[in-house]
């Protein structure tokens, strides 16, 4: 027996949490780019200015056509007033109030028009400071100073959430099914297991991960789904998109039946195990086997704990040949 931490491997692939394409919503010269590439940004911080004079001169047009759209309500009311107070006291035909209504009416109508129309030039002025939604790091930015950008020039930046940030890999049914399996413990509970990364040249990212997302349809083409993981990334150290390895690890080490992986054979029927009974005959023992650990292999049936398993001179042996065993140290 040995204590083993159950593992599961899988190749994975890391994405940011938020990821957001920034794009130009009016039309204009850009006038600023206020950022340096791949700095990091909060949230709010101003990325880009487009020219401003045509927008405020729009701003200043609608104001002015509102004044004007006012006045002249405040007009069509004074005269609606004026004819309403004539024709109680019979000096003015119903008709002319009725047309004084009517005039009063398009005037209030105007203004709400001109009102929207100062909103929407507001807006565009708005529009012409281009600011982050997001904190994280910014990318190379596609038009410099000078260029004419609008919403159909495409994305202007990228900018990345940097921390937490999400590493996704795909896992079989069947490997689910083992890893809830795993969990169980007696007595009804779930065993915690964590999450840890393996970057590209093999060393362990020190930072842990929490599993937080499984995906709820498989993929019929390859009977897999994919599972997500969080996990913290202070330094920047894993890249949106960058491969890795994810292991899946209870926390605890648990005591586990193992054997050299040197002792393992395989024929149709699967794997097996040459044992040594206590009249020093040789059987063939099939057996079940769970993840590697290091050089050894877990046992989860076929074998029971004190059986000798013949590990070296294996080709040399057959099953119900009487031989010589010597343990080996530390086995």
């Amino acid at each position: 027996m040995k204590g083993v931490k159950q593992s599961f491997v899988f190749v994975g692939r890391i994405q940011a949490v938020n990821k957001v394409e920034v794009r130009a919503r009016v039309e204009g010269f850009l006038e600023k780019a206020l950022f340096r590439e791949g700095q990091d940004v909060k949230a709010g911080d101003l990325l880009y200015q487009i020219e401003k004079v045509q927008f405020q001169a729009q701003v200043d047009q609608a104001n002015a056509n509102l004044a004007s759209a006012e006045a002249e309500t405040t007009n069509a009311e004074l005269q609606y007033n004026r004819s309403l107070e004539l024709s109680k006291k019979e000096f003015s035909a119903q008709s002319v109030v009725d047309q004084n209504k009517a005039t009063l009416d398009s005037s209030r109508a105007k203004v709400l028009q001109m009102q929207a129309a100062l909103k929407q030039a507001e807006v565009n002025l708005q529009y012409t400071d281009i600011h982050s939604p997001i904190d994280g790091r910014v990318g190379r930015t596609t038009y410099t100073v000078g260029n004419l950008v609008n919403p159909a020039s495409g994305i202007l930046a990228t900018i990345v959430s940097q921390d937490p940030i999400y590493v996704l890999f795909p896992v079989s049914v069947r490997d689910l099914e083992i890893l809830r399996e795993a969990r169980r413990k007696e007595g009804g509970g779930l065993a915690k297991i964590e999450i840890l990364i393996r970057l590209s040249n093999g060393s362990d990212y020190p930072q842990r991960g929490v599993w937080n997302l499984t995906d709820p349809q498989v993929d019929q083409q390859t009977d897999t789904l994919i599972m997500r993981a969080i996990i913290p990334n202070p330094e920047g150290q894993l890249i949106d998109g960058e491969l890795v390895t994810a292991v899946i690890q209870e926390r605890q080490e648990e005591p586990r039946l193992v054997v050299p992986q040197a002792a393992l054979q395989v024929d149709q029927s699967g794997y097996y195990v040459l044992v040594v009974d206590n009249q020093h005959k040789v059987g063939q023992r099939p057996i079940q086997t769970g993840p590697n650990e290091d050089t050894d292999v877990v046992i989860t049936s076929g074998l029971r704990e004190g059986e000798n398993v013949i590990v070296d001179g294996i080709q040399k042996v057959r099953p119900g040949q009487e031989v010589q065993e010597t343990a080996i140290a530390g086995g």
